[in-house]
This record gives C-alpha cells, sequence and structure tokens, in this order.
C-alpha cells in the first residue's frame, strides 16, 4: 500500500492550517514539516499529533530537513514573510531569496513529485520554483487565483441567492489586483448569469463591485488577524485531494502558459484539469475582446514585476 505523503516547507500562519486541513479531511497519511525555525516544527507537529486520537483516521506527523522531503508525493511551499503594506509584490524580494535556498537542496535530495507553491508573489514564485526545480511544468503550480475563486464565488452566492457548489465562476491571471473575472463563463447549473439576469433582476450583480469584494477579500481578512489562515489552507486541501484520487477536476491555479491565450513562459491563473500528475491539462476558455484585454494586462504586470528581479539580480 502506497502512503499518501505531503511536505510541508515553512510552517507559520498558512503552513500550519494547511497541515491541519490535510489531517483533519483524512487526505493524507502522513505529514512532514519543515521550517527554519526548527521549534516551530517541532511545537507545530507536536499539537497535531496531539489532535490525531479523536480523528476518524490516522496520520502520522513528523519534522525534518529539505532531506527528508525525498519520498514525499506533493511538497508544498509555504515560506516567506506578511507584509503590512497591501500589497503582495512587497514579500517578493525575501521570498526569492527564501525559494532559492532550498528548492534544489530538496530535489538534489531525490524528490521527484509535484511541488505546490502558495508563497506571494505566487505567480512569480512558482515560476521560480518551476525554473529551479528542473521539473516538468505539469509537477509545479501555485494555488494562485484558487484561493480568489472561492472568494468569488462566496460574494456571487451572497448577491444572486444560489448556492455556491451550483455555481461554475472563476477569477483568472494574477493572484493580486489585476486579476480578472471571465464574466462570459460564469454559470448557474448550466445557465449562464447573463441570460438568468436577462430574465429575473435578482440575478443582476455589480460585476465591478463583486470582483472588487473578492480580489480585496483576503486584505479584509488580513485586517483584523494579520493573516490570511483558512481559505488557503481549504484551497490547498482540495488540490492535494484532487492529486491523491486522479480526479480531473477542473480547478483555477497558476500554471505556465505555452501558447494559450497567446501568452507563453508566464506562470498566471487559468482553469485546469488537476489530477495524478498534477496539471494534467490547460482548460483554455474562449474570452470575449473585453476578457482577453484584462487577462493580458494581468500577464503584463507579471511581466514588469519579473523584469524587476531580474533587474535586482
Amino acid at each position: 500500500m502506497k502512503t499518501r505523503s505531503v511536505g510541508i516547507v515553512g510552517v507559520g500562519h498558512v503552513g500550519a492550517h494547511c497541515a491541519y486541513s490535510l489531517a483533519v479531511q483524512g487526505i493524507v497519511d502522513e505529514l512532514v514539516l519543515v521550517d527554519i525555525n526548527e521549534q516551530k516544527a517541532i511545537s507545530e507537529c507536536q499539537d497535531l499529533r496531539d489532535s490525531v486520537a479523536y480523528l476518524p483516521h490516522r496520520v502520522e506527523v513528523r519534522t525534518g530537513g529539505y532531506a527528508d522531503l525525498k519520498d514525499c508525493d506533493v511538497v508544498v511551499v509555504s515560506v516567506g514573510v506578511i507584509t503590512k503594506s497591501n500589497n503582495r509584490l512587497d514579500e517578493l524580494n525575501v521570498s526569492i531569496g527564501m525559494v532559492n535556498s532550498f528548492v534544489k537542496q530538496v530535489v538534489d535530495a531525490g524528490f521527484n513529485g509535484i511541488f505546490i507553491n502558495i508563497t506571494n508573489p505566487c505567480d512569480i514564485i512558482a515560476r521560480q520554483v518551476h525554473k529551479l526545480s528542473g521539473f516538468d511544468k505539469s509537477r509545479v503550480f501555485g494555488t494562485g487565483t484558487g484561493l480568489d475563486s472561492s472568494r468569488f464565488k462566496a460574494v456571487l452566492s451572497r448577491e444572486t441567492g444560489i448556492d455556491h457548489k451550483s455555481l461554475v465562476a472563476y477569477t483568472m491571471g494574477e493572484h493580486g489586483d489585476s486579476q480578472m473575472a471571465p464574466w462570459s463563463h460564469v454559470t448557474v447549473n448550466g445557465k449562464p448569469l447573463a441570460e438568468l439576469a436577462e430574465e429575473n433582476d435578482k440575478y443582476k450583480v455589480d460585476q465591478a463591485a463583486v470582483l472588487e469584494e473578492a480580489t480585496k477579500g483576503g486584505w479584509v481578512t488580513f485586517a483584523g488577524k494579520g493573516c490570511t489562515e483558512y481559505g488557503i489552507a481549504s484551497t490547498l486541501a482540495r488540490f492535494v485531494y484532487a492529486i491523491f484520487h486522479d480526479e480531473k477536476v477542473v480547478m483555477p491555479c497558476s500554471t505556465q502558459l505555452n501558447g494559450e491565450y497567446g501568452q507563453n513562459d508566464i506562470f498566471i491563473s487559468t482553469p485546469c484539469v488537476i489530477g495524478k500528475n498534477g496539471v494534467e491539462e490547460v482548460f483554455e476558455l474562449t474570452l470575449n475582446e473585453e476578457e482577453l484585454k484584462a487577462f493580458q494586462h494581468s500577464c503584463d504586470v507579471i511581466r514588469t514585476n519579473i523584469g524587476y528581479i531580474n533587474k535586482e539580480a
């Protein structure tokens, strides 16, 4: 029997909650926690172990170093610092240095699984992890607008009165302020929201306001907590579940584009098919002219910031 094993590099607010979500939902058999603050990893490990006795399944939790991640199926990158500027890009210089310090060590130790990046700025760091690892693009992706899409659906659900499970809705682009919503693809149980809005005023929504609320949702959480935890933990757990169960589920994530939407050599979020091999297919949407322009703008924002990093280096 194959043990389902996940390693988490960085067990601060985000990494620790990701570990807890994976354990509580019974998605993993083994968790390996790695942090430069060894006592933090030990303490989180102990707390997780204390919870296992009351779970309906068994989960082994241990700490380790980068070499101990070699047999993991998935390694989650959740290192970094949280800024108070409401700008994920301000985390860039610190995040790049952290990722540069360990990704190659993990690969050299023998890790041959899938990297999932959470560290911000998510798209640029996912690109860096891919570059450092040398892995096929399918085996390195970022959570990207997977989290933003959950916020987007939550706002739409509130505004329309329709349960989020009956909504098909994504945001795409940068995991940041330039993300966009392909409104032409928002559906309620298969029926376009635009069509419903023509039939019944209760389905008319202020598209700009909905997108802005979804985009800024993380900072609302941050304002009172100093971090975000539950939303990203559930998003990460959903990706890992899809991989371990070979679901072929369509979810938005930050992946490398090779010609899709006319873009190349950039990590950015679009709906993708997620299965046992990671990102198994980029599920390219047919965007209208306005949507394609908005997506292009988001790509330009990411490229500008990649250029800034290259210049600094």
